[in-house]
């Protein structure tokens, strides 16, 4: 996961277009929702249409490289794109009464992409300790759907102050991920496990995965570490045994290119030798080797990339990468 700043441009003129009836969508939400049922009658979610115009998809597409805010993998490749309603727009999971926060079931600020399984809830493989990611794996429900714990006052309508909520979730437009994920790429046995960040010198990793999100919050406070982060991996099933493979892969392509420029660095320092200087073929093999070895960083630079999938994951790994040399 990655910040992502919104920007000062205006939100998708379509969530605030008014049909045939001279109405937004969240005037016709509003009187929907203010209508007196008959007893015993249970009131259907309001249908929200005008986050799923193409403008809202495009906007988002632009903002996010076409990319899961959650899991920063292409969702194209793997299905159409999820709007996806940070806070639950039709309900909320865990609280037969609350109706959903429908007052921004069109709010731009409410909006995130989403590929399916960060956002559905499905059956998902997921490692549940820190180690061997082929064997420590278990069948669990991932996918936020309408899950959405907080600490703090839960808002119930409208009129209710939502800076009172201290939501569980992270939000890339909000939060800073880096303050609350880690990714373990150290002391040769890293992998793409993504973990709840030690918050100071006390934190411990935290060992398994815990499908209720109360617990999980509690044990992420015992140990040390970032509840935030702790709740957001397994709501969003960041830790899926398929994406897992898939940053591990990156990492060992981060790696080989790791090894190649160290190699080619102590082939150039062998090569500046006093006695050597003088040596046009040594010249020019010095050129080449150290023309390759900028075009090696490059690479590893662009997998960095905002527009790459698993960017957040190669930022960490190229810091790390940098701090060695530095040691070296």
């Amino acid at each position: 996961m990655r910040a992502v700043k919104r920007g000062s441009k205006a939100a998708p003129t379509v969530l605030a277009q008014r049909g045939k009836d001279k109405l937004t969508e969240l005037e016709r939400a509003r009187d929907y929702m203010a209508m007196v049922l008959p007893p015993d009658t249970e009131r259907i979610p309001f249908k929200f249409r005008a986050y799923k115009k193409e403008e809202v998809k495009r906007r988002l597409e632009e903002l996010f490289h076409g990319k899961c805010a959650y899991c920063e993998s292409f969702y194209a490749g793997q299905a159409p794109v999820d709007v996806e309603h940070y806070r639950p727009k039709g309900s909320v999971e865990g609280e037969a009464s609350h109706g959903g926060y429908w007052w921004l079931g069109m709010e731009w600020t409410n909006l995130l992409p989403s590929c399916i399984d960060c956002n559905r809830r499905r059956k998902q493989k997921t490692p549940t300790r820190v180690g061997d990611v082929a064997v420590l794996h278990k069948t669990m429900s991932t996918g936020k759907k309408d899950c959405f714990p907080i600490a703090g006052t839960r808002a119930a309508n409208e009129a209710a102050n939502l800076t009172l909520e201290d939501p569980l979730l992270l939000d890339p437009t909000r939060d800073d991920p880096e303050q609350h994920l880690h990714y373990w790429i150290k002391d040769g046995h890293g992998s793409g496990l993504i973990l709840p960040k030690a918050l100071g010198a006390q934190g411990q990793d935290l060992a398994a995965v815990d499908a209720d999100v109360a617990a999980l919050g509690a044990k992420a406070t015992a140990l040390g570490l970032s509840v935030k982060g702790a709740v957001s991996v397994q709501v969003y099933g960041l830790n899926r045994l398929r994406m897992v493979q898939e940053r591990t892969a990156l990492l060992n392509r981060l790696r080989f290119f790791e090894y190649l420029v160290v190699e080619i660095g102590t082939v150039l320092q062998r090569l500046s030798k006093d006695h050597l200087e003088g040596i046009e073929e040594v010249k020019d093999a010095t050129k080449r080797l150290a023309h390759l070895q900028s075009r090696l960083l490059d690479e590893m630079v662009a997998l960095a990339s905002p527009k790459a999938p698993f960017s957040a994951f190669a930022v960490a790994y190229i810091r790390d990468f940098k701090q060695r040399l530095q040691l070296n």
